[in-house]
């Protein structure tokens, strides 16, 4: 897959749902990992995250929104249900990355929506578990920058195989003299 990817939440309150979306963001292989004034234990996010995710990958924990500072050209994009967000299914990702989320029972701040690059929305009735939301947000970033097989007509897989990578390295050859 092309660039890279971060996510993250801001205020978020449960351990058990930080711990949950970085053990997804280390699946998705994330580039990195942040929180923006967590309310939460960072210690204690380690005991629902089974894959040792902070071992793996960077983690940034950020006072305020003022303090985020993310890569060089890395868009920030909120994961929000607000009315002109954007629907995920119809979102094309940045090639650079940092998504964010909010908190349980709560959404991203006013003055974070405003630092956002863009805003989608999964296409629900309601709001779903944060750890569910990133995770479907980082799957639908692999399905569209990843490279897979088109989707055949009927139903079942592929009908042909993926074809071969190519190759970014130019061949040398020695002219004999």
């Amino acid at each position: 897959m092309r660039g890279f990817f971060g996510i993250g939440v801001e205020g978020i309150s449960k351990e058990g749902n930080v711990g949950n979306l970085v053990r997804s963001a280390h699946a998705f292989e994330a580039s990195f990992f942040f929180t923006i004034a967590p309310a939460v234990d960072v210690a204690a996010m380690r005991v629902s995250d089974t894959s040792d995710a902070f071992d793996h990958l960077p983690y940034y924990q950020y006072e305020n929104i003022t303090a985020l500072d993310l890569p060089k050209k890395c868009a920030l994009v909120g994961i929000e249900l607000v009315e002109d967000s954007i629907e995920l299914p119809s979102f094309r990702h940045p090639v650079r990355a940092a998504y964010v989320l909010g908190p349980e029972m709560g959404s991203l701040s006013p003055a974070l929506l405003e630092r956002c690059d863009h805003v989608v929305k999964i296409p629900m009735k309601f709001c779903v578990n944060v750890g569910v939301a990133g995770a479907l947000v980082m799957y639908d970033r692999l399905l569209s920058m990843g490279r897979f097989s088109p989707r055949p007509v009927k139903a079942g897989g592929p009908l042909a195989p993926l074809p071969p990578k190519p190759s970014n390295l130019r061949r040398k050859t020695r002219k004999n003299t």
